[in-house]
Parts: C-alpha cells; structure tokens; sequence
C-alpha cells in the first residue's frame, strides 16, 4: 500500500509541476506586417532626391513632416525610382512624394501655396487651386501582404 501511495503521490507532484509551468508560460505572437513598394515614376531632373513619407490617418496628411509613420529619400538616378517600405501592420496608407532639388526634404511652395518642386500623391489625385491638397481617404489605399502602388509627378498644378 505504501509504495502505490508513493506513486501517486509521484503522478501528482507531475501533474501539479506540468500545469504551474504551462501557466507562466507565455505564447508570443507574431503581429503580421507587409511591405510597400513605392513606384515614382515622371521625374524631370536628374539631380536631387525623391523624398517620401507614409502616413496611416489624416492627421497632417499631405505636407506634415511630423506624422507620416515611415519616410525616406532616394538618390535620383533616373527618370523612375523604386522604394520599400518593411514592417508596415494591414490597414490604409497614403503617400506624399517630392521632387526634392534643394535637400530640405520638404515640398517648397512660393507665397500663394503653389507648388515649386515636383510632387505626387498615392492614387495621383488632381491637385489644383479649386480642389487643394487631397484628403487622405481620396489617396489611400488597402496594404495587406506585399503591395505595390506608382505615384506619378506632376510639376504642376492641376487645371
């Protein structure tokens, strides 16, 4: 009798230490993330940057240089750039582009908010004096997985 008391009593003890450790063990999971590509096509110089920024909510969308949520720039070596965006979470972006000539990695504008460099916009809205700078629900669009979207120059305002 003493030795199947010692037994269970070893089964229990078991069990006991199996269920305290799977109970402070913690299950990590991975969030997914995408990728965007940014396809920037139409540039006029051949010098200069291409600077972009990503932004996922209209807060400062499209000239804030404080809320997009990835940005960077590229060395213009053509008349086309490519650049990816990693580690994005799904959901709806926009992208603000510019045709940096003067490396403040800014769009400079004169003094009526015209436009002085080249720029561009996710889903390549008109821009003109009637319809200002587009809002973010009318440049942005769907990432999940590995997107891909082109943003054309323009160097000029809309008619």
């Amino acid at each position: 009798m003493k030795g199947k008391y010692q037994l269970m009593l070893k089964i229990a003890n078991l069990v006991m230490t199996t269920l305290l450790t799977l109970s402070f063990t913690k299950v990590a999971y991975a969030e997914p993330t995408t990728s965007l590509t940014v396809v920037v096509n139409g540039i006029r110089n051949p010098t200069g940057e291409i600077c972009m920024r990503v932004y996922n909510s209209e807060k400062g969308f499209p000239s804030s240089d404080k809320n997009g949520i990835k940005s960077g720039c590229t060395k213009i070596t053509g008349n086309s750039i490519k650049q990816v965006f990693s580690g994005l979470k799904p959901g709806n972006y926009a992208v603000a582009v510019v045709d940096d000539q003067n490396g403040d990695h800014k769009l400079n504008k004169d003094f009526f908010g015209i436009p002085q460099e080249g720029f561009g916009i996710s889903k390549n809205p008109p821009v003109s004096i009637s319809t200002g700078a587009p809002k973010f629900n009318n440049a942005s669009f769907k990432v999940d997985k590995n997107t891909s979207i082109n943003i054309f120059l323009k160097y000029s305002l809309d008619p």
